[in-house]
């Protein structure tokens, strides 16, 4: 079974497009994008296509993206997820679906992923708002931390489209390749995560890395046609798709 989730209510355009073809939809609370029109907008195709939804906070600096990495306490960290959340939520209330999970957007999703104050941060502020799962990299110190700490279901994330270094660890979006561009190698890597847990790191090793849900960006320039082939594959290849949420 593999998960397909998507990060949407970011702007870019397609989420009518993509939603039918995930299974999980990470929205944008309003730090790196988004505010409540988005946030109602996307609640409501996610609702329409029965597609489990979950928090997107990050930082608020939408002029980056929410992509470049800044210095932040836990206790800042914290706060940001609690608050961006409970936006969210209030929303989400509103339109009569549930928030199921947490994963955190961009450069905090990075810091947080290999910083163990940070991670036990954001996971007790997580389990505090009583959404039930958090998303987490797969392999990451994050993972192990929320592992540790409990009271939240650690669901396991590996990327559709972004390179990956020996370590396990994203390469960086500097970088060369770091981002797959070409569908074709995309899913060869999705579909050799689902059925062997493993992917080839962009220095040639073999790697070793289990997750239960994939992340393809909503952002890219044909990210409505990546999903559906994505969505395809897997199903060509008699893999289950659906969302860890059920």
């Amino acid at each position: 079974m593999m998960d397909l989730n998507c990060d949407l209510g970011e702007g870019a355009g397609r989420d009518a497009e993509l939603m039918p073809w995930v299974t999980t939809v990470n929205i944008a609370c309003g730090g790196h994008a988004g505010d409540e029109a988005t946030m109602r907008a996307t609640l409501r195709l996610a609702r329409r296509h029965g597609v489990a939804a979950g928090a997107h906070p990050g930082f608020a600096d939408p002029a980056n993206f929410g992509r470049r990495e800044r210095p932040v306490s836990a206790a800042e960290a914290a706060e940001l997820v609690r608050d961006q959340v409970a936006v969210l939520r209030r929303i989400a209330a509103d339109e009569g679906v549930e928030i199921g999970h947490v994963k955190l957007h961009g450069a905090l999703y990075n810091q947080v992923a290999r910083d163990p104050g940070l991670a036990v941060a954001v996971h007790d502020a997580v389990r505090e708002t009583g959404v039930p799962a958090l998303v987490v990299p797969a392999a990451s110190v994050q993972e192990g931390v929320s592992r540790a700490r409990g009271g939240l279901r650690v669901v396991a994330e590996v990327f559709a489209d972004r390179a990956y270094r020996a370590d396990g660890t994203l390469a960086p979006r500097a970088l060369p390749g770091a981002v797959i561009a070409d569908e074709a190698t995309a899913v060869a890597q999705v579909l050799r995560l689902a059925r062997e847990g493993r992917v080839r790191a962009s220095t040639g090793e073999d790697v070793v890395l289990r997750g239960e849900t994939v992340c393809l960006h909503g952002d890219g320039p044909r990210a409505d046609v990546f999903a559906r082939l994505l969505r395809e594959g897997l199903a060509a290849a008699g893999v289950e798709v659906r969302t860890f949420m059920r």
